[in-house]
């Protein structure tokens, strides 16, 4: 069977093994998914692959696996965490939600055309965390919204501690959170 709509991949992939959607006996949630036995092990391949080639097939490039949380300053001093958001709107009518900046006519719906919008709203893309039994100063923390961060705060500590000369690179795997205001179609 060659899958040629969405819903009919979907159906592929979950009746295989691959991925599922996360918490599907409970009806699931959009933009979430868990990997099935054939999806870790393809994901796995996938992964062993690209490190080969990255880090054991190169000289220039050192592995890293920074931390999934890390505390508000890193995102403070980036930037991100006072401009890494997007205005949101809703249609009071249609009770749509757009981002505003992707609108056609930012004071009319783009589902309806309805003028009865919302007020433009800052939707951060962080996903917010404290650390510790207390929310208190100091206790903030995200996870992290890009792998990259992790390689630009430890660059001075992977220098001192290799042998590496300028210029080199960094490489690493692993996840990054985004609070998106539409969840994507499947896990693309």
């Amino acid at each position: 069977m060659v899958a040629t709509s969405m819903d009919q991949l979907v159906s592929l992939c979950k009746r295989r093994g691959f991925i599922f959607q996360s918490a599907d006996i409970y009806g699931g949630m959009k933009g979430l998914y868990d990997y099935g036995p054939l999806g870790i092990e393809l994901k796995d391949n996938i992964k062993k692959s690209w490190w080969s080639s990255m880090i054991y097939e190169r000289d220039d490039v050192e592995g890293l696996e920074a931390s999934l949380i890390s505390p508000s300053i890193i995102w403070q001093y980036s930037g991100h965490e006072e401009t890494f958001s997007d205005p949101l709107v809703d249609c009071k009518d249609c009770k749509a939600r757009m981002r505003q900046d992707k609108m056609k006519n930012q004071a009319k719906c783009d589902n309806c055309g309805s003028e009865n919008i919302t007020e433009p709203r800052d939707f951060n893309l962080l996903f917010p965390l404290n650390i510790g039994p207390v929310v208190e100063e100091g206790s903030k923390a995200y996870l992290r919204a890009e792998t990259a961060q992790g390689s630009y705060i430890n660059f001075k500590n992977v220098l001192d501690s290799t042998s590496r000369k300028l210029p080199f690179g960094i490489a690493q795997v692993g996840r990054s959170f985004r609070n998106e205001i539409m969840a994507r179609n499947f896990f693309f």
